[in-house]
Parts: structure tokens; C-alpha cells; sequence
């Protein structure tokens, strides 16, 4: 007998108690979040079996969030210096399943060395995408670059430019909703998995996008940004430790 879905778990800036080992290791530096608001009859489609539109007063929102991937490792293992470090720029929607976990999902994930790229689609199943790229810092200005070379479509692109502000003391509500996510939504051979991570609070400061030419939106199978984003973050980083994949619990799955 399905499971009736739960409420949404509350939003909170740090992250549920783990006792669990960690599957990878990586931290995630010089972050820069861009979201807009988006209709979540537009998002539902694309998301994981058993997982809807997470939605704050009735909107859901999609995220362009670019940053430099430092150190990936495995297990207790110490992170690797190259192949494990490079900048990585996502578009990622906003989840949550029967049992009421929020989370993320990724419908891209454009990252700079292509081996890291090939055992992500074979093994995981993550939609990760080979790209030329670069992260550059001009004071407080920083320009994130991305040119997909494959799989395709070739060539769709992301410039986009930051300029950091002033620490966020309190964030609001809606900023704890797009950056407080304790695990990821993903279907791994037709089954619906939940990957917990856990990280210290995020440090967040204000930012004003300056510069913004992409089309890894509309490439993720979005309709093209309206307007300008409704909120723009910059973080220096965290260290970050993804757990063991769970399959979440009553969710039908094919």
C-alpha cells in the first residue's frame, strides 16, 4: 500500500547528525549562487520518481551555481591534487520525497577534466558534462567560464561574473531554502536514491551579478530565465562529506 507523502522536513542551516562514514570527501570553493524562480508545472517533469518540486509561497526555483571542486577523495582517503580539483558549474533544481527530505537534483553538472567526467556518467549516472572552463578573481569581481565539449549539445556555454558584498549575518528565508541541502535526489538503474552530505553552515555574503551570457538552462531542458535572478550568493567554501546512498523508502520506482 503507497505511503502517504509526509510534510517537507524544516529547512535548517546546519545540517541533521550523521554517524555514518564518509563515501567522498571534496570541499567546494569560491561558490556562487544564482537562482530564479521558476514554475514548478515546469520543473516536475524533470525530476526523479518519487520526488516533486520543493516550493517556498508556491515557487520552486532553479539554480546556476559555479564554483572550483577542491581535492575529490574516497573514503578517509586524502583527496587527490588534479584530477580531483577543477571547476564545476551546475544547474540544479529543488526536491523532496515521500519521507519529506529536501534535497537537490542536477540536470547538468559541466565540470573541467574529463576523466572525473567518464566515471560519473558510466558508474553513477550523473548528468556531468566535459567543459572548458576557468575560474578568474579580479579583487572582489570573480568570472566563472564554461564551453561544453561533451556529450552535447557542444558548445553550450556559461560566462557569468560576481561581485562580492558584505557577509550575510541572517540569511532569509529563502536564501536557508536554496542553500541549506542536506542530500541529493538522483535515479541510479531505475531506482530512486537519496545521497545525504553534511558540511559546517554555509559562510555567505552578499553578490551582485555583473555579467551573465549561458544557455545551460535552456540546454538542461528549462525554459529560458525571465527577468533577472531573484537572488544572487557568493560563499569562500566549505569541506564537504557525502555519505552512503539510501533508496528512499516507499517510493515507487520502475
Amino acid at each position: 500500500m503507497p505511503q502517504t507523502p509526509r510534510e517537507p522536513l524544516p529547512v535548517t542551516p546546519d545540517p541533521p547528525v550523521s554517524t555514518s562514514p564518509p563515501l567522498l570527501t571534496q570541499s567546494w570553493l569560491d561558490l556562487a549562487f544564482v537562482h530564479w524562480a521558476a514554475d514548478p508545472a515546469d520543473v516536475a517533469p524533470l525530476l526523479p520518481p518519487g520526488t516533486v518540486p520543493d516550493v517556498l509561497h508556491g515557487s520552486t526555483y532553479v539554480g546556476l551555481v559555479a564554483f572550483r571542486m577542491h581535492r575529490v577523495g574516497w573514503f578517509r582517503l586524502p583527496g587527490i591534487p588534479y584530477l580531483g580539483s577543477f571547476p564545476e558549474t551546475n544547474v540544479r533544481l529543488y526536491s523532496v520525497d515521500r519521507l519529506g527530505r529536501r534535497g537537490v537534483v542536477f540536470r547538468s553538472l559541466d565540470a573541467a577534466r574529463l576523466i572525473p567526467v567518464t566515471v560519473a556518467l558510466a558508474a553513477f549516472r550523473m548528468p556531468y558534462r566535459w567543459s572548458r572552463m576557468s575560474v578568474r578573481r579580479d579583487g572582489a569581481a570573480i568570472t566563472y567560464t564554461s564551453s561544453r565539449r561533451w556529450p552535447g549539445p557542444r558548445g553550450a556555454r556559461c560566462r557569468m561574473t560576481v561581485r562580492t558584498g558584505e557577509p550575510v549575518q541572517e540569511p532569509t528565508e529563502l536564501e536557508h531554502f536554496l542553500t541549506a541541502r542536506w542530500g541529493m535526489h538522483n535515479t541510479f538503474f531505475n531506482r530512486a536514491v537519496y545521497l545525504p552530505n553534511d558540511h559546517p553552515r554555509w559562510p555567505l555574503h552578499r553578490a551582485e551579478l555583473t555579467e551573465c551570457d549561458e544557455d545551460l538552462v535552456t540546454a538542461a531542458g528549462l525554459p529560458a530565465p525571465a527577468g533577472g535572478p531573484v537572488s544572487v550568493l557568493y560563499s569562500p567554501g566549505v569541506p564537504v562529506r557525502f555519505t552512503r546512498p539510501a533508496r528512499p523508502a516507499g517510493v515507487p520506482t520502475p
